[in-house]
């Protein structure tokens, strides 16, 4: 069987060391050409069109225009698959999000970059860039407006229960997938467009936006008690009040999570302080 051709990736930054550390990254990935660098939004236009990558890793934000800029230029149907690459807040990026394979916050540790590297290739092997490009040409066409509430996170996969609930989370780590039971989730918390799932001393990342893990996790068991956090009920271990009427909550394993004050009610009923 002849062994598949290398991906060919191009690495698009304006800043020098930052191109060094996405190629330092990829040296560690097998099957994988670099097939050459850019340093401006035209330099990436044209590295682009003349090298034909598999996969771009694209600055957002360089001299000579954006990331959204050299799309326009090279065209969606063009494109390559994307990872996109900010030092801005996640917020900015739903737009983005809704058509590439992946985004990179500065700074990002070796995990999350592989994590992300490994979802491109994945859904270069499957062919499934034609239907990134058709969004990204949706988010093009509407130059971004109308966006922000629109999904920005494509779920992981994961398995529910005969009731309807969530049972256990498929988390990639490594080139493998670990099963995680929702019963052994202490809490979680909102990181941009992904979730962290903390499990005892461990920390799992998954692409889940809050609202749906909100829906879909039983309520018996869990409960939201802030817009970027929700615990297992039977963990909390105390309700404290703060300076300035604000609340946390602290949990038997000793981490302490903000209670917001629209959400506070439904914690003290949920505690049976209140009926």
């Amino acid at each position: 069987m002849p062994d598949r051709r290398p991906l060919r990736v191009l690495v698009v930054d304006d800043e020098p060391l930052a191109r060094q550390r996405v190629e330092d990254m990829l040296a560690h990935e097998g099957g994988i050409e670099v097939v050459g660098t850019a340093d401006s939004g035209p330099a990436a236009v044209d590295a682009i069109r003349r090298l034909h990558p598999d996969l771009v890793f694209l600055d957002v934000q360089m001299p000579g225009g954006t990331g959204l800029d050299v799309v326009r230029e090279v065209g969606a149907e063009q494109m390559p698959a994307t990872v996109f690459v900010t030092a801005y807040d996640q917020h900015a990026l739903a737009a983005f999000d809704l058509a590439a394979v992946d985004y990179l916050v500065k700074p990002f540790d070796d995990e999350r970059f592989e994590q992300a590297f490994r979802r491109a290739r994945r859904l270069v092997e499957l062919q499934e860039v034609e239907r990134l490009r058709g969004q990204l040409l949706a988010v093009l066409q509407g130059d971004g407006a109308g966006t922000a509430g629109a999904p920005t996170v494509q779920p992981a996969p994961q398995a529910q229960s005969g009731g309807g609930y969530l049972e256990r989370f498929a988390v990639e780590t490594r080139g493998k997938v670990r099963v995680i039971p929702a019963s052994e989730v202490d809490y979680i918390v909102q990181s941009g467009p992904y979730a962290e799932l903390y499990v005892a001393d461990r920390r799992w990342l998954i692409r889940e936006a809050m609202q749906t893990l909100e829906e879909r996790l039983d309520p018996k068991v869990f409960l939201r008690i802030h817009r970027s956090a929700i615990v297992r009920i039977a963990l909390v271990d105390t309700l404290l009040r703060g300076a300035g009427g604000d609340y946390e909550v602290q949990l038997k394993t000793g981490a302490r999570l903000r209670v917001s004050r629209s959400r506070r009610e439904a914690v003290e009923k949920a505690l049976g302080i209140i009926d």
